[in-house]
């Protein structure tokens, strides 16, 4: 007798314990079993059952991206309408406080446009400009020096011992603290100016990437040198993407800071900017320019970090 016999095993036994093969399903009104492809990726067979996938649409997945987006910029709106509808009413149903002390939301308004048509000096626009002009370019100064001087620091500790402790003795000096210097040494033009807003925006830079560098996974580190990068190769292509949201973090402190010092800056022999705008209203009591001057400098302020933002997001997309 056979082995296959005895136990009952052979082609019709194996064909029997192979899974149900699965129906085949027409694809049109005049297609047959035979016009039906098994190898189609929207067929899915489990337990001889064959269901239908239909890919979801693209359209679906932005069209919730942009309703998630609005809903956050809504919900942003809400804390600076009700202090908005707060200060409407304080001023102009309730009377809580006078004009001089705290002037109505259109009393503002009023003001800017007065200042927007002024002829007898900058107009608003003019002084917006020129303040957008010395916070970018003193933010451009500081913030590559703090990227160069905090990477030095950050991977090098014969570097670390020299400059850190003198740097954190420098930082501590009042942004004010520099004004008779700056004045003594470079004068009262448009340079002093920008050297002030740069001098707020190094420090956050130079902290942040310092300290980001000095954490780096030495792992990867081993990895760009297996593969022969070296020195500013290295650091551009291994050890800065490894630290880019601490830089970004950085850099967002840095453009805040820098508007911090362009009031300051603008103490020096200015006679146009937000911060000359704010000083001189003070001086004449125009508190309705004052609260203008503080309104713009606070949403210049969001709108260039907004734009950090942004790039923030390409960035950590690309690395």
């Amino acid at each position: 007798m056979s082995v296959l016999g005895s136990t009952g095993a052979g082609p019709a036994a194996d064909q029997d314990r192979r899974p149900p093969r699965a129906p085949d399903l027409p694809r049109g009104p005049h297609a047959g079993p035979q016009d039906a492809a098994p190898s189609d990726p929207a067929l899915v067979t489990q337990h001889g059952v064959v269901t239908v996938e239909r890919p979801r649409p693209a359209a679906d997945g932005a069209a919730r991206r942009g309703v998630g987006r609005a809903g956050r910029v809504a919900l942003s709106l809400v804390v600076p309408v009700l202090v908005l509808l707060a200060w409407y009413v304080a001023t102009e149903v309730t009377g809580t406080f006078a004009p001089h002390q705290l002037p109505s939301p259109g009393a503002v308004v009023r003001a800017g446009v007065e200042l927007a048509t002024w002829e007898n000096g900058p107009t608003f626009g003019t002084h917006i400009q020129i303040s957008v002009q010395r916070v970018l370019l003193g933010f451009l100064i500081g913030s590559l020096a703090g990227l160069g001087a905090g990477a030095l620091v950050g991977l090098s500790r014969l570097a670390d011992s020299l400059l850190a402790s003198t740097v954190g003795a420098v930082r501590a000096v009042p942004s004010l603290g520099w004004v008779p210097l700056f004045i003594l040494w470079i004068g009262i033009n448009e340079d002093s100016k920008v050297l002030l807003v740069a001098v707020g925006a190094f420090f956050p830079v130079y902290t942040t990437v310092a300290s980001a560098l000095r954490h780096v996974d030495p792992h990867l580190v081993e990895v760009g040198r297996a593969y022969g990068l070296r020195g500013p190769a290295l650091l551009l292509r291994v050890q800065l993407p490894a630290a880019t949201p601490a830089v970004v973090s950085g850099l967002r402190l840095a453009l805040a800071q820098s508007w911090l010092f362009l009031v300051a800056a603008e103490l020096i022999a200015s006679s146009m900017g937000l911060g000359f705008l704010l000083t001189d209203s003070t001086n004449n009591g125009r508190v309705d320019r004052i609260l203008l001057s503080l309104v713009t400098l606070a949403v210049l302020g969001k709108l260039t970090d907004a734009l950090i933002g942004v790039a923030e997001k390409r960035l950590l997309r690309r690395w």
